[in-house]
């Protein structure tokens, strides 16, 4: 009789969902169809807003099982919303030697925030079990919300200035991802209201926004690039 390794039921639906949303939204980033990657950011986001409900409606877990839980919700959430965001970002402009310290940061961050949420939730399900009430820092998941949301600058700034944007977004959202401070953890009502406001933003999004890549070619800082011809033009009499 063959067997397989791991737990398979209901409880990791979404999760496997949010990855397969990923995979989806990373090969559509590469052939540069922002707005599909961008929508598979936020399924992903709202996928992983519900899965830990799901999982707990299972009264008979075993410890097995919750342990198995929480490592496959992290791993999937490196790649979700570790990985994928600075993608995005890095496709979008996030280039250079500055935008390549900022994408290293926030996925060290993310793995970092990762690892850590998962020995401290490992001990509280030993000794309390229910849901966290509390986060330990920004949830890497709020990145599905943050970064959707910020594209809608694009209408009111120029690529410039949004390259600009993006990479002070990846930077302190990596920083809150490691910053110890207390994060209330959302009620249900909160959630349906992000997830009203992410269909809406992507949405708009989906209809308005021209999401081109930059000008500049994939080795290039567009910034610096920018900030060079700048001082380097020559001033009109």
């Amino acid at each position: 009789m063959i067997h397989f390794i791991g737990f398979y039921d209901y409880t990791v639906i979404l999760t496997y969902l949010g990855l397969i949303s990923t995979v989806f939204g990373i090969t559509q980033a590469i052939h540069g169809d922002y707005k599909t990657a961008i929508i598979c950011l936020t399924i992903s986001g709202i996928c992983d807003a519900f899965d830990g409900r799901i999982a707990r409606t299972k009264k008979n877990r075993t410890e097995d099982e919750k342990t198995f839980g929480i490592q496959l919700d992290s791993l999937c959430d490196m790649a979700c919303f570790g990985i994928f965001p600075a993608l995005i970002c890095y496709l979008l402009g996030v280039r250079g030697t500055l935008g390549l310290v900022i994408v290293f940061f926030y996925c060290l961050c993310a793995v970092i925030r990762l690892a850590f949420f998962n020995v401290l939730e490992q001990k509280r399900q030993q000794t309390e079990g229910g849901s966290n009430k509390v986060y330990h820092g920004l949830p890497v998941t709020s990145i599905s919300f943050i970064l959707p949301i910020a594209f809608w600058m694009q209408f009111i700034i120029s690529d410039f200035a949004f390259i600009i944007i993006l990479h002070f977004l990846l930077a302190v959202t990596g920083f809150l991802f490691i910053l110890d401070f207390p994060f209330p953890k959302p009620h249900l009502k909160t959630i349906l209201l992000l997830i009203a406001l992410a269909v809406v933003t992507v949405s708009i999004i989906y209809i308005y926004t021209r999401f081109r890549p930059p000008r500049s070619n994939d080795e290039s800082s567009p910034i610096i690039n920018e900030i060079m011809e700048e001082i380097n033009e020559p001033e009109t009499p």
